[in-house]
């Protein structure tokens, strides 16, 4: 339903709430090596969510990516909508524009609930609360040696 964009966004952000600080910085590279994503891609997606103010980032040495307790507490659904594809938990699984709740595509009642139920669970939650899934062992950042 995401695109590798917000799910490479969603992964980085959790592993930034776990594994950053304001002391402790930390680089694009050494993000993409621990998830396993390519470098020049997640180093865009990290650029403007720092932009956006999702993530805080510093130029130059000492430099690096962190999130604020603040920024912690935003929905994970923030980032989501900041990538662009919020749109995505709306639009047909089908890309049919004419599907909707009167006129549903063949697969639409089976993935509305999900879709609904999904963004819910994004919306309600914050970024430190997935993050703590992932400390607390109850969730893994797959990819992420440092992390299972």
């Amino acid at each position: 339903m995401l695109t590798n964009s917000s799910k490479y966004a969603i992964n980085a952000v959790i592993y930034l709430s776990v594994h950053s600080s304001v002391t402790h910085k930390m680089g694009a590279k050494d993000i993409s090596e621990a998830l396993h994503i390519p470098t020049p891609f997640l180093a865009k997606i990290l650029q403007i969510l720092a932009r956006k103010k999702v993530i805080c980032s510093n130029k130059g040495p000492g430099g690096g990516f962190w999130l604020t307790d603040k920024e912690k507490q935003a929905p994970l659904m923030t980032v989501v909508e900041q990538i662009g594809e919020a749109e995505k938990f709306v639009k047909c699984a089908m890309s049919l524009k004419q599907c909707s709740d009167e006129k549903p595509c063949p697969i639409h009642n089976a993935v509305q609930p999900f879709r609904e139920e999904f963004r819910k669970q994004l919306a309600e939650h914050s970024i430190a609360y997935f993050a703590e899934k992932v400390k607390n062992k109850e969730a893994y950042l797959f990819g992420c040696d440092v992390c299972s």
